[in-house]
């Protein structure tokens, strides 16, 4: 499939038409630095091979983002959208034979209902380009029963304008394809099908990652040893549990208790004092007594006798007054110790309440002491729950590992009844067959434009990501010299069309490449030489001062820009 036509058209005109053709076709920017602020850049010349990959699936964005900060261009954008321009792509089965299959592709920068996205006068605007891509793949590729590679991935190295594909031989697509994509791309363009194992690889990266991040902070065995101990620590906080003496009257019994000790405190105060007024009148009664007259009467009588005969008309007799006296002291020591018996039986009274309140104060502080309080039970409830809630945690966390561990467990018996095929010393034997008949071109090709035989290997190797061996081919230079990267990106994109072709396998006959300034101008006048007489159509971009004289004709080239000329013209409007 061969490149004829392309068609750049706005509300108002044809703004550009290129006609391609067999061989070399060459995008050349006819910028002149005359002053610093002329230069090859953002002329147009890449984005021609652009628009090419736009109209075969690629993102609009690709047109108006700048491929270096990643900014939309306001300037590109709007007129895009605004002027509603439309790309028109004709690719064509054999240039040489006019009534050959073509397919017209139609493509704009609007969205929604306003989108085109034709094929052949059918528009795919719907599922996000889904059934665009589809159409384009069975329109080129051909019917397949597998999805993989895609549409997009088969033709990616036929159309190099972005760093990864300019400077990398086999890896073409995006820094985040896995090793097992292209394992399923590279076995397809080698012309052996198989069942795509990288979605699978896929679905086993994913729950492999996803077990990662579960066992980030405790493995499965870490995980299974802790639900152990909260298991033995629930056990025990449950036996300790039902065995708390929950006193229901504990707060009534600590009341009894307080009042009862107040109680205590009260009686014993009057115990006190009475205990103390009797101790006073006793001693009171003592002092009395020791008060009563048993002095020397003798003594006293002269003392009497001495004073009767100072004083007149002494009625009592010194007996009546000792007599009278003694009477007297008698007499207060009953008055005062009247109070004593009442005093005796109130202490006695007292004392036997006082013992029955430190016998009920001694059950109550005894069952308090005993009893386990709410709070107790709090205590332990709430460190159930927190266990409980741990235990949850952590056998979700096993039951998702377990999980996890199911699926990889059906994913490895998948992946291992497609590896016994695979992995079959038939199927490598295959592989080795299809690389010879392949590295013939690549050689060929190689010594003939750069004196060199570069060739394609393979190795099993185990992918990082699921642990399981998968194919990964790699170029290598058989002559060990320091062979140009740019040399063998080219060989290999012409050695493939060659295979291709001679292995019947649908192929695009096209190669774009950006960038070819960086090629020495005799390699780029050897391969124009060495496609004239083949199926291959070469679109370069170029700049005019590295375009080799014998190649700047009218016939090799299709498109001529400068800064005064660049593809849109939108400054000229």
């Amino acid at each position: 499939m061969f490149i004829k036509y392309l068609k750049i058209e706005d509300s108002d005109q044809i703004v550009r038409e290129l006609e391609f053709h067999n061989g070399i076709n060459l995008i050349v920017d006819e910028t002149v630095n005359i002053a610093n602020t002329e230069t090859g850049n953002n002329v147009g010349k890449t984005t021609v091979l652009k628009l090419i990959d736009f109209c075969l699936g690629a993102d609009a964005k690709i047109i108006y983002t700048d491929s270096e900060n990643k900014k939309e261009i306001d300037l590109v954008k709007n007129y895009l959208v605004n002027k509603k321009v439309l790309i028109t792509l004709i690719l064509k089965e054999d240039l040489s034979v006019k009534k050959s299959k073509e397919i017209i592709i139609e493509r704009n920068f609007l969205s929604r209902k306003n989108k085109v996205m034709r094929i052949n006068g059918t528009n795919f605007n719907k599922s996000d380009g889904r059934d665009f891509e589809n159409e384009l793949d069975k329109l080129i590729i051909g019917e397949r029963s597998e999805s993989k590679p895609s549409f997009r991935q088969i033709i990616a190295h036929n159309i190099r304008y972005t760093d990864e594909r300019v400077n990398n031989t086999l890896k073409v697509l995006s820094t985040f394809t896995s090793l097992a994509e292209y394992e399923t791309l590279y076995l397809f363009l080698f012309g052996i099908t198989t069942t795509d194992r990288s979605k699978i690889f896929k679905k086993i990266s994913t729950e492999k990652e996803f077990k990662r991040r579960i066992e980030k902070k405790q493995n499965k065995n870490e995980l299974e040893l802790s639900l152990a101990m909260i298991d033995d620590t629930i056990s025990n906080l449950e036996m300790k549990k039902r065995t708390l003496n929950i006193n229901y009257n504990y707060d009534t019994d600590l009341n009894n208790l307080n009042e009862t000790k107040y109680q205590i405190s009260n009686i014993s105060s009057k115990i006190s004092e009475l205990s103390l007024r009797k101790k006073i009148i006793k001693e009171a009664e003592a002092e009395l007594i020791a008060n009563k007259s048993d002095i020397d009467l003798k003594q006293l009588k002269m003392i009497y006798n001495q004073a009767s005969k100072n004083m007149e008309n002494i009625q009592k007799s010194f007996e009546d007054l000792v007599k009278y006296h003694n009477n007297m002291i008698i007499e207060k020591i009953r008055f005062i110790t009247q109070d004593v018996p009442e005093i005796e039986s109130e202490i006695a009274k007292l004392q036997n309440y006082l013992k029955e309140l430190l016998s009920k104060e001694e059950k109550l502080a005894t069952k308090i002491a005993k009893s386990d309080t709410f709070k107790d039970l709090e205590i332990i409830i709430t460190e159930l729950n927190e266990n409980y809630q741990r235990k949850g945690e952590i056998e979700n966390s096993l039951s998702q590992i377990e999980e996890v561990d199911k699926k990889i467990a059906i994913l490895d018996e998948e992946i291992s009844g497609i590896d016994e095929g695979i992995f079959s010393e038939k199927f490598r034997e295959k592989i080795k067959n299809q690389l010879k008949e392949f590295n013939k071109y690549f050689s060929q090709v190689s010594n003939e434009l750069y004196g060199e035989h570069y060739g394609i290997s393979f190795n099993i190797k185990p992918d990082k990501r699921t642990g399981k061996d998968i194919y990964v081919f790699d170029s290598f230079n058989a002559n060990s010299s320091s062979g140009k990267k740019q040399g063998e990106i080219l060989c290999f994109d012409l050695a493939y069309i060659l295979y291709a072709e001679s292995q019947e396998i649908p192929v695009l006959n096209f190669i774009l490449n950006d960038k070819k300034e960086l090629m020495h101008v005799n390699q780029l006048i050897k391969v124009s030489e060495f496609i004239k007489d083949k199926n291959i159509q070469l679109i370069f971009s170029i700049l005019k001062d590295k375009l080799p004289d014998s190649l700047d004709k009218k016939e090799n080239i299709v498109l001529r820009l400068s800064q005064k000329d660049k593809l849109f013209r939108i400054e000229n409007r």
